[in-house]
């Protein structure tokens, strides 16, 4: 019988009880003042007495009840309502009280308004009884004039009381409550569809998935992290609790060993409880091959044993663990299709119950943080919380499974071929360099006859791998000359993936070919069998992106697992951001993303202190398709590097210090030179004793990069440093006294120092002191002290206090602080992204894209890209639309790079037309998203995309409108205006902008409505607009007399000036054309044509005499006339300013 079984019976017994009570207070016939009586009796003792008068006989919100009731001196009364479920009894849910000190002796009515709680009202309690009684009791004496009210009486210690059970209602018969209004038209079609559905809790299985897609164990300490919380379901909550001292559980793995455990014991899953100490079940793997299981007993102690299983390599296999009681058995399956093991089962009776709690603590699948993992796969994990007799497990997803293990095996094979190939040239190189002599015919042989076939592969083999043959035959010496170096697996598959991106970008072209060849994929694979994982991330980007190969998915997951399995910096950033945002067919999982990230991140700490290397450098954030950011780089020739060069000859500081960075690092475009960059850094920090100059070349010093190590010198830099206000300086001298004086407590000091005043490193090296208890004022573990600065130094970009404060995020194993993988990964994306590598790939691009191979910058901007960069993903879609690359290369990359938790505003912007452009239903309401983000970003043109949206009648975002102060109940032109405000304010830079034309416009517009909306300012723009017209008409009237003035009088001066001529020769001139066809003059034409003229001349002087005579008035029209227009116009521009601003 368990607890809740009981607790019924109880229950019921009560309830049984009461009745019974009940049944023999109603059979009695007298009143004692210690026993109930029930309703319409009353309960009397020396005259004091009380009994209902009115009281309802079912259960009702806002009954009445009357008490009647008689006091012989000061006396308190009180009603109270006691309800009984299954799991309480007598639990009073309404009581009130109130005295009487003058009546006395008097009989006196008081009616009570009985309040029921709104779980009984709607019977969502199991009530058994209800019951209302009344009590009366004396006051105590001596408490002032009144009495004492006696506020601890109760109804079981009064002097006389009553009582009645009333009816509880039926769920059935239990009254509708009226909705005081109409219900609306959505709500009645929501209750016409849903009146007749059963509901039902959701289904809830015991069947746990820990994993459903293949993960990568690359034997380090970073496995995937699994929370089990509660069952929802009450029964099976239930049964797990009877079971945890008591259990039974069964979990099922699949695994794919590349390698033996590289330690003495590896973790394949184990449990981690609130204590962080490791709880049943903890299974290991040993360096030979063998199972340990460990579990916690119900007496508290660990115990184990171990499982000669000796699993084979390159196979899948499922390890099925039963917990039983005190019981274990462990059940190993190959997978059918594999050969060379057989099943076996393995049990162990520890002879003690095993104690186990499945929601304590948290699982880790691999490797834990206490414990490396071994080097292969994980497959499927099932986790039976309850057990189960029958394992239900399929190796799925299948064709990537086994992909896996077949390319494995091929690699393997190529391997071996390319060993025997090595072996057998280097072996003909080493006879050659002998120095022994040869017969000439043998010479001649070797040189004109046929090669001897010395291989030890078949011809099988050969025409398999004709692509690699075909790479090895045409660079023999490359192979055998030189170091040994150059014979290794890894530089054979670097160069490989060199000749096939040489191939791939089409060097000297700007296009690069529209199909892969199956004989570079081939290469490819063969440099990912190498070792060498550019080539798999390629290979991985090829299938997925379908970048000159049809898309493969399948393939896709294969290399980019493989990739992973190296332990490959990029690679397992890529896994990482596909788990993060769920595409190209990874499932979205949050924990398994953490996995990989935190692995990078902490590769990241490390890299970080190998800043010499040549593939080591800072990502940098250059858009290609933007000229400002282009323009930006200072390479060694530019004039910006050399403006730099020489302000620091001059002795300038700030750019001493700069051209020392950029020389460190790396930066914008410049080539790393350490050497050069500690000069200047000592030239800084000696001469002019800059603190920031002085510190950086103190730590410099220490760690002996560039300069000789000098301990003292580097000391005294960062004495003088820290004197001078650098904070980092601080934080050096903490790391001095921890490190190299070992005086805990003055370090602490310097650290403790540095963090106030805002530097990460201090904050990161205080956490590490609170965390092992180093804290001299409180010598004690601090974890969540730790926590707090691990997570303020991540805010500053503190690698490693990143990487610890996701630890925390992602177990959730800290009291207060509450499990958030989320967020964990975010910072992680964040802080890996920060990877020398992954900048050496971006660096490396931009180089290329900058000499003219854009298909080679297309490719390794590619690998970036997958990585989830943004600015690689940005540089990526430009390219495929520049080189004219497949449609969906451009999309595909636009539309990741908006997926990032801070996209860049063009990847915004680009998807944002692509989905205005689009026909597709919905697809304005994903570009009005879409610019919003690019808009809260600071984008300007999101901001001028969302005007041109609202004036097309869409609606702004909510969040925009937040931001900008808008009302929803304000108009269109205020949210416009406002918008475009914004967008000015974001461009100030600039003069001139399209918000800044289109605010004119809004604001012009909105200046000429108010001026219509007045009649007084209506009027005066009509009459400026009848005086311009009138001014115009006037001024071309005295333009056309002007003509007229200079015409005429030309025309009667010719006119006088032929006259006198031809009187004084007596001829006139003869026109051609007015020789008759006979060629004969008209006699009687010169009187004519001088009847003719002389009109003329009259008319003309008669038109300038009257332009003489009316010029003047014309000329005063048209000085009115632009007179007033003008003191129109100007009147009228200066109501428009007034109205814009």
């Amino acid at each position: 019988m368990n607890v809740f079984e009981s607790f019924n019976l109880c229950g019921h017994a009560v309830t049984v009880v009461i009745v019974l009570s009940l049944a023999l207070c109603k059979s009695s016939s007298h009143t004692m003042p210690s026993s109930s009586s029930p309703a319409g009796e009353s309960s009397v003792l020396h005259g004091d007495s009380i009994q209902f008068d009115l009281v309802p006989d079912i259960v009702m919100h806002g009954s009445v009840v009357q008490v009647s009731y008689q006091c012989s001196r000061a006396c308190e009364v009180g009603v109270e309502v006691v309800v009984s479920t299954q799991t309480k009894t007598g639990a009073v849910v309404f009581r009130r009280r109130w005295t009487n000190h003058r009546r006395l002796h008097v009989p006196r009515t008081h009616p009570v308004k009985l309040r029921f709680p709104p779980d009984i009202m709607r019977r969502t309690l199991d009530v058994h009884n209800v019951m209302v009684r009344a009590w009366l009791d004396h006051l105590e004496q001596g408490k002032g004039d009144k009495g004492h009210v006696n506020r601890t009486s109760t109804y079981n210690g009064s002097l006389v009381r009553t009582f009645k059970v009333l009816q509880a209602i039926l769920p059935s018969e239990t009254p509708a409550r009226l909705y005081p209004g109409c219900p609306s038209w959505m709500a009645d079609l929501m209750w016409q569809l849903t009146r007749d559905r059963i509901r039902q809790c959701p289904h809830e299985s015991d069947t746990v998935d820990l994993l459903t897609f293949p993960m990568v164990s690359t034997g380090k300490s970073f496995g995937v992290i699994r929370k089990i919380h509660p069952f929802t379901n009450r029964d099976l909550e239930r049964d797990r609790v009877l079971t945890v001292e008591q259990p039974s559980i069964t979990v099922s793995i699949w695994v794919f060993l590349v390698q033996w455990c590289g330690k003495k014991l590896c973790g394949i899953i184990h449990h981690v409880d609130q204590n962080s100490k490791y709880d049943t079940p903890l299974m290991q793997l040993t360096n030979t091959g063998d199972i340990i299981i460990q579990v916690r007993v119900v007496s508290g102690g660990d115990q184990a044993f171990r499982a000669h299983t000796a699993l084979p390599l390159w196979t899948w296999i499922r390890l099925d663990c039963f917990i039983q009681g005190s019981k274990v058995t462990l059940q190993v399956k190959p997978e059918m299709t594999s050969g060379g093991m057989v099943e076996h089962t393995h049990t162990f009776d520890f002879q003690s119950d095993i104690h186990y709690n499945d929601t304590g603590g948290y699982f880790v699948i691999g490797g834990g943080r206490f414990m490396p993992g071994f080097h292969g796969y994980f497959g499927p994990i099932k986790y039976y919380r309850l057990g189960t007799e029958k394992v239900i497990n399929f190796l799925s997803p299948a064709k990537t499974l086994e992909g896996l293990e077949k390319t494995h095996r091929e690699c393997d094979e190529i391997r071996e071929v390319t060993a025997a190939f090595l072996q057998a040239v280097t072996h003909n190189q080493e006879v050659f360099m002998t120095g022994l002599c040869h017969s000439h015919y043998i010479s001649l042989w070797r040189r004109f006859g046929q090669n001897t076939c010395r291989q030890a592969w078949t011809w099988e083999a050969q025409k398999k791998h004709r692509a690699l043959f075909t790479f090895l035959e045409t660079q023999p010496k490359d192979f055998t000359t030189g170091t040994k170096n150059r014979r290794t697996p890894l530089y054979l598959g670097r160069r490989l993936f060199e000749h096939v991106v040489n191939r791939l970008s089409n060097r000297g072209s700007n296009q690069m070919d529209t199909t892969t060849s199956s004989s570079l994929i081939a290469l490819l694979q063969t440099s990912s069998c190498y070792g060498y994982h550019h080539a798999s991330l390629l290979l991985s980007t090829i299938h997925l992106a379908g970048l000159g190969a049809p898309v493969d998915q399948q393939q896709g997951h294969v290399y980019s697992l493989i990739g992973a399995l190296g332990d490959y910096r990029l690679a397992l950033m890529h896994l990482g951001y596909k788990h993060t945002q769920g595409i190209d067919g990874f499932p979205k999982d949050f924990d398994m993303a953490y996995s990989y990230y935190s692995n990078v991140g902490a590769q990241t700490s490390i890299d970080q202190g190998r800043v010499l290397g040549n593939q080591q450098y800072i990502t940098e954030h250059i858009l290609i398709s933007n000229e400002d950011h282009l323009n930006s780089l200072t390479h060694e020739t530019g004039d910006t590097f050399q403006y730099i060069k020489l302000q620091a000859d001059r002795g300038d500081v700030e750019s001493q210090k700069l051209l020392a960075k950029l020389l460190f690092w790396g930066q914008n475009g410049v080539s790393k030179d350490i050497g050069s960059a500690v000069k200047w850094y000592a030239k800084s920090a000696m001469e002019v004793e800059d603190p920031a100059a002085m510190y950086e070349y103190s730590i410099l010093l220490f760690k002996g990069q560039g300069v000789k190590r000098n301990m003292t010198l580097g000391l005294q830099m960062l004495e003088k440093a820290a004197a001078k206000g650098s904070v980092q300086a601080l934080n050096g001298l903490g790391w001095y006294y921890s490190t190299i004086l070992r005086d805990y407590k003055t370090a602490y000091k310097y650290f403790e120092q540095a963090a106030h005043n805002g530097s990460h490193d201090g904050m990161f090296n205080l956490g590490v002191y609170h965390l092992n208890g180093k804290n001299p004022h409180n010598p004690e573990n601090n974890e969540t002290a730790a926590f707090h600065l691990f997570l303020n130094s991540s805010l500053y970009g503190h690698v490693d206090g990143a990487v610890e404060a996701a630890w925390y995020l992602s177990t959730g194993n800290l009291e207060g602080v509450s499990r958030d993988t989320e967020r964990a990964v975010i910072m992680l994306k964040q802080i890996c992204e920060q990877n020398g590598y992954l900048g050496y790939i971006v660096r490396e691009a931009l180089k290329a894209y900058l000499q003219g191979s854009w298909g080679e910058s297309l490719v390794r901007y590619a690998l970036a890209a997958e990585t989830g960069l943004g600015v690689a993903q940005n540089n990526v879609a430009y390219l495929c639309e520049e080189l004219k690359q497949s449609y969906d290369c451009q999309w595909r990359y636009y539309n990741h790079s908006t997926m990032n938790y801070a996209p860049h505003d063009s990847g915004l912007l680009k998807m944002g037309d692509y989905y205005y452009s689009s026909s597709r239903l919905g697809a304005v309401d994903q570009a009005i998203s879409l610019y919003s983000r690019a808009a809260l970003a600071g984008s300007s043109q999101g901001i001028y995309k969302l005007v041109v949206l609202a004036e097309e009648g869409h609606d702004v975002p909510l969040i925009i409108r937040d931001r900008l102060n808008i009302s929803i109940h304000d108009g269109l032109d205020i949210v416009v205006e406002r918008l475009l405000q914004r967008c000015v304010e974001l461009d100030e830079d600039e003069d001139l902008t399209p918000c800044t034309l289109a605010l004119l416009r809004v604001r012009m517009g909105k200046s000429w409505r108010k001026m219509t909306q007045d009649p007084i300012q209506l009027s005066l723009v009509y009459i400026s607009v009848v005086t311009l017209i009138i001014a115009l008409i006037t001024v071309l009237i005295q333009s056309a007399l002007e003509c007229l003035q200079v015409d005429i009088p030309a025309r009667q001066r010719r006119y006088t000036t032929d006259r006198a001529v031809e009187d004084r020769t007596g001829t006139s001139p003869v026109n051609q054309g007015e020789v008759n066809g006979n060629g004969q003059q008209d006699q009687n034409d010169p009187i004519r044509r001088e009847d003719r003229m002389s009109r003329t001349v009259r008319m003309a002087q008669g038109v300038w005499s009257i332009l003489l005579r009316d010029g003047q008035r014309v000329q005063q029209i048209v000085d009115l006339a632009v007179t007033v227009s003008g003191v129109c116009l100007c009147v009228l521009c200066t109501l428009i300013l007034h109205h814009m601003l």
